[in-house]
């Protein structure tokens, strides 16, 4: 589930970027890039409102996508790292239980 909501979110986002890209500026943005096409087929103002509409569709399907990828994501269990579970897990002898020798090891010097 989790990765089908990432996948979608992935191409919402890029959908919105390239609807975005292709609204018309100040500068001309990239809507001139088509040529007469965009004007023939949504009319004199039919490509700006439509771009608009998509523009808003696409935003509130990346606001929702997010909200649910957020719920879906949330830790279940204690939320303890991993690292501090196998820190509690591995038994540790203090050095009280150490054998203690029973005689010290001596230095034996040899003479020449």
């Amino acid at each position: 589930m989790y990765g089908i909501l990432v996948f979608l979110h992935v191409i919402t986002c890029l959908l919105l970027v390239t609807v975005i890209l292709m609204q018309a500026s100040k500068g001309g943005g990239l809507a001139g890039t088509f040529g007469g096409a965009s004007t023939a087929m949504f009319g004199g103002r039919g490509a700006g409102s439509f771009l608009s509409k998509v523009t808003v569709g696409l935003a509130a399907t990346f606001m929702v996508l997010a909200i649910l990828i957020s719920l879906v994501n949330v830790p279940t269990g204690s939320g303890d790292s991993i690292v501090r579970k196998m820190a509690e897990e591995e038994v540790v002898s203090p050095a009280a239980d150490l054998p203690v020798p029973l005689s010290l090891p001596q230095n034996e010097v040899k003479e020449k």
